[in-house]
């Protein structure tokens, strides 16, 4: 069984985030990572890779020359290869676009050895919009089955439960088929320093629009659907207000301010 889990490189939530010029997020003057989200989908596939089953893992990641780190922290938690897809051409792109690049990267490595699973977390950190997998399937005619919880497979049946708010669903699927995986699946494993040493001599290849047949114009932020036209800078924190309630006004004061920012 072959299975490739699609993972992002997002910019730290932690660093402070800026916009582009052009209204992109800038993804090459902050420091990034494999989303966490992604890094439960790693997971799933590394699990059912240890079950036994003959099972080669492919990490796919569409990005700048920096998201390569997404791939090599996937390689480090085991992964056995992985897919950097990096071109200019690339940038800005959207939910579309991005599809679009995936479908043909999906295409093309079913089409040198065969795919039977694609996995993706539930959202990327940076957008959190979740719907790529179903972009994803669509472009694919695959089957798909999102916000998996627990994902149990046998020979080219997929099992997996959903959880919702009201009901647990149990669903039944046969590949080729792409799966989402929720936070719920269970906590991602950190890589260990014989998986960073291992990571080192497996094989990571990186292609371009080219490789994949897809023209340059049909990506990037000229051809997206949505466009951010303004953005507004995060005002500095400012030093809270102190009240000191020595004669018993403190209630009152605090009543003020609360109704002064409309709170209460």
């Amino acid at each position: 069984m072959n299975i490739l889990v699609c993972v992002k490189y997002v910019p730290d939530a932690t660093a402070d985030r800026t916009f582009e010029d052009d209204g992109t997020v800038d993804r090459v003057g902050v420091d990034g990572l494999l989303s966490e989200l992604d890094e439960y989908a790693v997971e799933q596939a590394l699990q059912l890779k240890e079950k036994g089953e003959d099972i080669t893992v492919t990490a796919l990641c569409v990005g700048p020359e920096k998201a390569v780190d997404a791939v090599r922290k996937a390689l480090q938690m085991g992964v056995d290869q992985g897919i950097h897809v990096v071109d200019d051409a690339i940038a800005g792109s959207d939910y579309a676009a991005t599809s679009l690049v995936l479908a043909k990267a999906v295409e093309k490595v079913a089409g040198d050895g065969g795919v039977d699973l694609v996995m993706c977390g539930m959202a990327s950190t940076d957008g959190a919009a979740g719907i790529i997998p179903a972009m994803l399937a669509e472009r694919l005619s695959w089957p798909q089955v999102t916000m998996a919880s627990v994902v149990e497979t046998q020979g080219d049946q997929v099992r997996v439960k959903r959880d919702s708010d009201t009901a647990t669903e149990v669903i039944g699927a046969t590949m080729p088929l792409v799966l989402s995986v929720t936070d719920q699946s269970g906590e991602a494993r950190y890589p260990s320093f014989k998986g960073i040493m291992a990571a080192k001599k497996k094989p990571l290849e990186t292609w371009s629009l080219s490789d994949l047949g897809v023209d340059a114009g049909q990506v990037g932020l000229s051809v997206a659907w949505t466009t951010v036209e303004d953005t507004t800078a995060r005002p500095p924190r400012s030093a809270g207000e102190v009240v000191k309630d020595e004669d018993g006004s403190g209630a009152g004061a605090l009543t003020d301010f609360l109704a002064s920012k409309k709170f209460i």
